[in-house]
């Protein structure tokens, strides 16, 4: 029953990927609401996908790498949903819904386990929990900066794109931009603390990594949230350091785990 929620899901994620490009391109293209609404199915698959993947495993739960990156991928995709009657995302869907569904196939099709007994420490739920909120929304971020940057190249070649008539404000994405910048440092703040708390190994030889790489991800988002308040940063300086940022969280979440349960 997982595989065939696994394969719905990717159906309905590639299918609202390509209904959202072609509006792009021809005002008359495919519906709009017709996409949102597959891509709603797809998310609604999916979560019933995650939760047999996750959740049936005798021992415990399976928090294997692909499972948190389809998990993280479908928080962002129902967030990117619900967000949209009010947040300048529709060139940005394609790319989110496209994430969605090879997270999905990864999840389905690469044989990784990686057993855990959350429901024993709820302190470790809490942290869990947090850090994929925090990861999410800087993700989200991570997309806005990279749709500031398009919006900032066509102003400045003023070339006619076929993609112009579907593009926000620069100000209103800069604005969005820091918004989630600031709620995710925030979550990533909480998120370490709570860490420190009720984990007893953050400094261990397996998690030292981990630790050190998510401390400096945080530090590049309060440097940049300090930059734009007093000294005005904007433009390139955001994109780069929103860019480092997201690198070195996702080093620090995924960057051992693919090395043991893929390539080893």
């Amino acid at each position: 029953m997982a595989t065939l929620f696994a394969l719905l899901a990717v159906v309905a994620y590639f299918v609202a990927a390509a209904s959202m490009t072609g509006r792009f391109f021809h005002n008359q293209g495919p519906n709009r609401m017709l996409a949102l609404s597959i891509a709603a199915v797809a998310v609604l698959c999916h979560s019933m996908f995650l939760g047999d993947a996750i959740l049936a495993a005798q021992a415990g739960q399976n928090m294997s790498i692909t499972n948190v990156l389809s998990l993280v991928a479908w928080l962002i995709t129902l967030s990117m949903l619900v967000s949209n009657s009010l947040l300048p995302n529709v060139i940005l869907l394609p790319v989110v819904f496209g994430f969605a569904g090879f997270s999905v196939l990864a999840s389905a099709f690469i044989p990784v386990e990686h057993i855990m007994h959350i429901e024993l420490r709820p302190g470790l739920v809490v942290h869990i929990t947090l850090s994929l909120f925090a990861y999410g929304t800087l993700v989200i971020g991570f997309l806005y900066a990279l749709q500031m940057s398009y919006i900032t190249h066509q102003l400045k070649h003023k070339g006619a794109s076929l993609l112009h008539s579907t593009l926000p404000p620069l100000m209103l994405v800069e604005g969005i931009l820091f918004k989630l910048i600031l709620i995710g440092t925030l979550l990533l703040i909480i998120a370490q603390v709570t860490g420190f708390v009720f984990l007893e190994n953050m400094f261990s030889q397996g998690y030292v990594h981990k630790t050190v790489l998510s401390i400096a991800g945080l530090a590049v988002f309060i440097v940049l949230l300090a930059g734009q308040k007093l000294w005005g940063w904007r433009g390139k300086q955001v994109i780069a350091l929103t860019i480092i940022g997201v690198m070195l969280l996702s080093l620090a979440y995924f960057g051992s785990r693919f090395v043991k349960e893929i390539l080893l």
